[in-house]
């Protein structure tokens, strides 16, 4: 069995750094919630739909992308022990330019507007690079034998894959200049943001979250080792088996297995878990991997089943389970650890010997709170699933859930952070500094 790292928590970034990609994430997807409302049924009829295009890159440059930005901001330090050089200020570049360049984005996909497009490829193409390469550069002085460290490293090498080819695609759309190979390299792009940007990267934060935050034993040492590298380099293969059905369905087939093997492996460790109790970061993962099961089922099938690659409702199931059901379960679920441990964390490391008492992680993002999102986000997830066979009757009810869901989370945040700003000012006042309003971290 291969250990998880050892933390490194005195070295952790300002709260401010992971604080400010949490709160702003949820925001995109109640924003991808309320186009759903505003194109209805519509939204599903090709993969091509501008508001289709629009609410994806919602989710995934805005919720999921924000947020796993946050995540590996402060997990550099703390897990990797390769902190980055002023984080404050590479988090507030990153942050403003990504946010900046992510709504810009989405309104020039959903609208069909090339001057938002315009600006927005070098807003938050530099944002995406900038960041892919602070990773990279920080992450050499890793500790070699870090798995965590070297999936993370392969992920922003994917992630800044991904935005180069996302880039010229987006310069296709915003400027019209004929691309022939358009359909392939959006396969590609997609296939490489959301199996390698994010597979690769949650595989990789598994080995050190799941046996710390979940108290399962660790995960096998062949797995830790191999499998994230091995999924990056059947990813990197597919770019030159395009033009290779064959080749493409022998990639297809080992990532499938390899992502499979994943899901099984966490679903059988959590199972050995040495905490009885119920969890809702436990219930969010069990959900995301039975997610991805059923996604890779899906895959399988289609290429069994010819027909059912080309019907109508396969890109969309397989786009729902992906993002909503294993990328989004899986992030809110880390959101509900990270986030309240982060505000005990700071509170704890700042009020002195004779400071007020800071509460506990259960107190300053109570588990009714999270439990009961996490039942709106699952109810959303089968609503979205079912819409896309029922669309006149469910897509309405599946977008309020949706939004519903991602707004409660939002308040979950802005609920600690809160927590945080009152306590640091009563911390404050206790050291003799006066009653300044409080900030969210000095």
């Amino acid at each position: 069995m291969s250990k998880p790292a050892s933390l490194s928590l005195d070295q952790a970034p300002p709260i401010t750094v992971p604080l400010r990609f949490f709160l702003t994430a949820p925001l995109f997807a109640i924003t991808a919630a309320l186009l759903l409302l505003w194109q209805g049924p519509d939204l599903f009829s090709s993969r091509w739909n501008p508001a289709l295009l629009g609410a994806t890159h919602l989710l995934t440059l805005g919720h999921m992308g924000l947020t796993m930005l946050g995540a590996i901001m402060q997990m550099l330090p703390v897990v990797a022990s390769a902190p980055m050089r002023r984080p404050a200020l590479a988090a507030a570049l990153v942050h403003t330019l990504g946010t900046g360049g992510i709504v810009l984005l989405c309104t020039g996909l959903a609208f069909t507007l090339p001057l938002a497009l315009k600006f927005a490829l070098p807003i938050l193409g530099s944002a995406l690079l900038l960041f892919a390469a602070l990773v990279v550069i920080t992450l050499r002085r890793a500790m070699p034998h870090n798995m965590t460290a070297r999936a993370m490293r392969l992920a922003a090498l994917m992630l800044g894959a991904t935005a180069l080819l996302g880039l010229t695609l987006l310069s296709n759309h915003a400027f019209g200049w004929w691309l022939q190979s358009r359909e392939a390299l959006t396969n590609l792009h997609l296939t490489w943001g959301l199996l390698g940007w994010v597979g690769i990267l949650v595989i990789g934060v598994s080995y050190q979250v799941v046996p710390m935050f979940l108290l399962t034993p660790p995960y096998p040492a062949k797995i830790t080792r191999w499998l994230a590298a091995l999924l990056f380099i059947l990813l990197l293969a597919l770019a030159p088996a395009s033009h290779s059905p064959a080749l493409r369905i022998l990639l297809g087939s080992l990532l499938a297995a390899g992502f499979a093997v994943f899901a099984l492996t966490t679903l059988r460790l959590q199972s050995q878990r040495r905490r009885k109790q119920p969890d809702v970061t436990l219930n969010f993962w069990r959900g995301g991997m039975i997610s991805l099961l059923l996604a890779v089922a899906l895959w399988l099938a289609a290429r069994v089943i010819p027909a059912l690659d080309m019907a109508q409702s396969y890109n969309p199931l397989l786009g729902v389970l992906m993002i909503v059901g294993f990328a989004m379960s899986v992030i809110n679920g880390m959101l509900y650890k990270i986030v309240p441990f982060l505000v005990w964390f700071h509170l704890q490391s700042r009020r002195g010997p004779s400071g007020p008492k800071v509460p506990n992680v259960r107190e300053i993002l109570p588990e009714s709170r999270a439990r009961g999102q996490m039942w709106l986000h699952f109810a959303a997830l089968g609503s979205l699933l079912a819409a896309i066979f029922l669309p006149a009757s469910l897509t309405y009810p599946a977008a309020l859930l949706f939004g519903a869901s991602n707004l409660w989370l939002w308040l979950n945040v802005i609920l600690a952070s809160r927590t945080y700003r009152r306590i640091n000012g009563l911390i404050i006042e206790a050291s003799g500094h006066g009653a300044a309003a409080p900030q969210i971290m000095k």
